[in-house]
């Protein structure tokens, strides 16, 4: 099972942003979503790896986030509200979220194997720092890519070249996205499953 525990950074020098990512996040596949801890700290649960290297780099995209993913067992029945969820992820979590206002990426992940959850960090920090450094224009281009779109389609949708299109999708290394997305979900599945599997 996986945690997410998101803190909001330089929350004293901006607005509060935690409504947004609530809503944001409200039809995400999430077994519980997110729900304000305190503060400017959000908590979600998830059982699926995919989802949550999905949510995970949605966030680095939307920027400002300290995101820690921790795995673990957790307490059922999981409650209503995420927030009153207790159990191993859950303490994980806390650890991760304050390893990643440090971290490369402002991303980090404990609990589960420890092994496995560090190469977790390590590729989803790797994978941050990629889609951090993109610009608008490569955003829209993956998200439309993602959304199943092909480069035709998004070349009619902005009136511009599919060379054009294909170039933006290179700068913001798309293709290095995919794969390590891939390579992302396998070590986050690792984590739990060699501790024990999704409980």
């Amino acid at each position: 099972m996986y945690v997410l525990t998101v803190d909001q950074r330089r929350s004293r020098r901006d607005r509060d942003r935690v409504p947004e990512l609530v809503e944001r996040f409200a039809d995400a596949p999430l077994l519980r979503g997110f729900d304000r801890t305190a503060g400017d700290e959000v908590q979600a649960v998830a059982d699926d790896p995919g989802v949550v290297v999905d949510v995970v780099l949605d966030l680095v995209a939307l920027g400002g986030w300290s995101i820690g993913v921790g795995v673990g067992a957790v307490e059922h029945p999981l409650p209503s509200v995420t927030r009153a969820g207790r159990g191993r992820a859950f303490e994980a979590a806390r650890d991760a979220v304050t390893r990643a206002k440090r971290a490369p990426g402002n991303v980090s992940v404990a609990g589960g194997d420890p092994a496995r959850s560090a190469d977790a960090a390590a590729v989803l920090a790797l994978l941050a720092i990629v889609v951090a450094r993109r610009s608008d224009e490569g955003h829209q281009a993956v998200a439309r890519i993602r959304a199943g779109a092909s480069q035709s389609d998004i070349a009619d949708e902005l009136g511009i070249s599919k060379q054009a299109v294909s170039q933006r999708l290179s700068v913001a290394e798309w293709q290095a996205e995919r794969d390590g997305r891939v390579a992302a979900i396998h070590l986050v599945a690792a984590a739990d499953s060699a501790a024990g599997g999704p409980r």
